[in-house]
């Protein structure tokens, strides 16, 4: 069994023989290391296929994968895969939506808690002038307690964040269309029926949702313009899911107080993007009112060793025993008996 790893970042890990001796691994290495994708001959020579980042495509079509028999992207997102292709040729695409959800839940939090409690702001102030020693030098501090957390996309993560949120006694609501009727009555927080009321009611809003063509733009200028104010915009999931422009335009006028952004449509974070660039220049309206970070809310060491023992985990399962988990194509997969 060969596994190609497409866009690796993590380093060797000792999983890889943990599998036993029939399962190797060809390692395909991104960013600077990676001149161009993998040739044709690895592709051809794999029975199964690993993409390990969470915006970069595998860099060959479906049908240079002539053998593949499964396709995993390890992580939760796969808008970086070509679903319908590859379930033409009969192969599934699978995710690993369990490994880090606790730290994306965790790290929503902590970027609403920034602005909150005024934690980077403060920072930045008393280590650049001793006259910062002021409480009052954080713009969006708040009381917690009372206000409104709305989630838009009630999933694993967003179920994760909900529920911390709650423990600080915010009032939880959320709006996810895809949830069937009565699942408000199992988490126990307040369904709202549309993406406007969500906005309107919102003190803080967190983007839980995957990225596809409904939700790309989601959060955009029509959205914003129903905002309550003082909204604070955090986003963990996918950086297109928020219009970037129409958030700059939205913090600009004060419309949106806040934003925490770990996602962002292009990464790393494109310097030439106006939003990017005052912050960068610390223009005055961007000051305690934006916190950027990595694309890194998914990680922690723990998260990342059972992201990478997860995805082998789901092709060795399926390869050995023909047990087909976390299938995110099924709608354009033809039936395929695996060898």
């Amino acid at each position: 069994m060969r596994i190609l790893k497409v866009n690796t970042y993590a380093p060797d890990t000792p999983l890889y023989q943990a599998f036993g001796p029939d399962v190797t691994f060809d390692i395909h290495r991104a960013g600077a290391e990676a001149v161009a994708p993998p040739s044709a001959e690895r592709c051809r020579a794999a029975d199964a296929v690993i993409n390990c980042a969470a915006t970069l495509p595998l860099g060959m079509p479906p049908s240079a994968f002539e053998n593949c028999r499964i396709v995993v992207r390890e992580g939760v997102g796969y808008d970086n895969l070509d679903l319908e292709g590859f379930g033409a040729r009969g192969v599934p695409v699978c995710n690993v939506p369990d490994y880090g959800t606790t730290e994306v839940a965790d790290h929503a939090i902590a970027l609403m808690l920034a602005f909150a409690r005024g934690t980077a702001t403060y920072q930045e102030a008393v280590r650049d002038d001793p006259a910062g020693w002021n409480f009052a030098g954080a713009p969006l501090v708040r009381r917690l307690r009372g206000a409104t957390f709305a989630v838009l996309g009630l999933g694993r993560i967003g179920l994760a964040a909900a529920r911390r949120a709650a423990a600080f006694d915010m009032k939880v609501i959320f709006y996810d269309p895809y949830l069937p009727n009565g699942a408000e009555l199992a988490v126990g927080y307040e369904r709202v029926r549309s993406l406007d009321e969500a906005m309107a009611r919102a003190d803080v809003l967190s983007v839980h949702t995957p990225l596809n063509d409904e939700t790309r733009g989601m959060v955009g200028a029509a959205a914003l313009a129903k905002a309550k104010p003082g909204l604070i915009v955090v986003n963990t999931a996918r950086g297109p899911i928020v219009d970037l422009d129409a958030l700059t335009e939205a913090l600009r006028s004060g419309r949106v107080a806040g934003a925490g952004l770990d996602v962002l449509p292009k990464e790393p974070a494109d310097p030439d993007h106006a939003l990017i660039r005052a912050w960068r220049a610390r223009e005055a309206w961007t000051e305690g009112r934006l916190v950027v970070t990595p694309h890194a809310a998914f990680y922690s060491p723990s998260a990342l060793e059972d992201m990478q023992r997860k995805a082998i985990e789901v092709i060795v399962t399926y390869l050995r025993e023909g047990v087909l988990m976390n299938c995110v194509n099924r709608e354009h997969l033809r039936a395929r008996t695996p060898a």
